[in-house]
């Protein structure tokens, strides 16, 4: 988006007296009256909304004051942010594929999830701002007078056309398709457990265990298997302290610069200079963790 910096526009809501409010309400108004006007503007409504578990994104398009698009779509384990992104992802691209478009018109009240599709840093969102930004360049590749703006409108403002959608995302009533288990752990489960089952094939088949990897046992003396939930096995008893986090791994993988770890990830020649020591320290270190 470095090529088209004067494409793009944010335009924030600002609420520091009722005068400002009404007349940024009048702006909105102003807007919608000149896009339904315009042959070329294409106004994108957004929302989402999260009931019984399930999100609802939804987004109306206008043209020439007629609702020509409506999308909306349902989804379970996302985030609120996700469904309000998505349901601008799903606007915008409604709006680039229409025919004689130049410039199309957002309408959020969530313009600070907007501005993700323009930040170049790392962020849950960026799969989707990705392929936001391709269409992006696409169209403002079309001509040089294409562009985008982004207006916020909260939802306490009742404007019009944005309560229109925002009713809409409330009317459905759907149960959820799974469990009512919506965390990371439980959607995610199956691909976590083969993960977990092919590192504990692949570990004893390799025979990188030896004598030197410790097992944690219950109070049955049976021993632990790995696991990903509630801070993992036994990282969630030394994970309050850095030192004893630091001091229990060594211990109990022996990845401590002695014994396996010369043998694994040290050169030849750098081992003679830590034979001298490597039995005492890990001798202190077992005695201290």
């Amino acid at each position: 988006m470095d090529l088209f910096p004067n494409r793009f526009s944010f335009h924030l809501f600002n609420s520091s007296s009722d005068h400002s409010f009404k007349c940024y309400i009048q702006q909105l108004d102003a807007l919608a009256i000149k896009s339904f006007f315009s042959p070329l503007d294409t106004l994108v409504i957004t929302d989402a909304s999260v009931k019984n578990n399930v999100t609802s994104s939804i987004a109306h398009i206008h043209i020439f004051n007629k609702l020509v698009v409506k999308t909306l779509y349902h989804a379970v384990n996302v985030t609120f942010s996700e469904a309000k992104f998505f349901a601008i992802r799903c606007g915008i691209n409604h709006a680039v594929l229409l025919q004689e478009t130049s410039k199309i018109i957002v309408v959020t009240d969530s313009i600070h999830i907007a501005k993700k599709i323009f930040d170049p840093f790392s962020h849950m969102l960026q799969k989707q701002a990705a392929s936001i930004l391709s269409e992006l360049k696409e169209f403002f590749n079309c001509y040089s007078t294409n562009t985008i703006e982004f207006w916020e409108c909260l939802s306490k403002s009742n404007w019009h056309l944005h309560k229109a959608v925002d009713t809409n995302t409330k009317l459905f009533n759907l149960a959820p398709l799974l469990p009512n288990k919506l965390s990371w752990d439980f959607s995610k489960k199956l691909e976590s457990d083969n993960i977990i089952n092919m590192w504990k094939i692949t570990f004893q088949a390799l025979d990188l265990k030896g004598k030197n990897l410790l097992d944690f046992v219950n109070n049955d003396n049976n021993v632990l298997e790995p696991t990903y939930c509630k801070g993992s096995t036994w990282l969630q008893f030394f994970g309050h302290s850095n030192t004893l986090c630091a001091r229990a791994t060594r211990a109990i993988t022996n990845h401590a610069p002695i014994g396996e770890y010369c043998l694994r990830f040290i050169l030849p020649q750098q081992r003679i200079l830590l034979s001298v020591w490597s039995l005492p320290y890990r001798n202190k270190m077992e005695h201290h963790s």
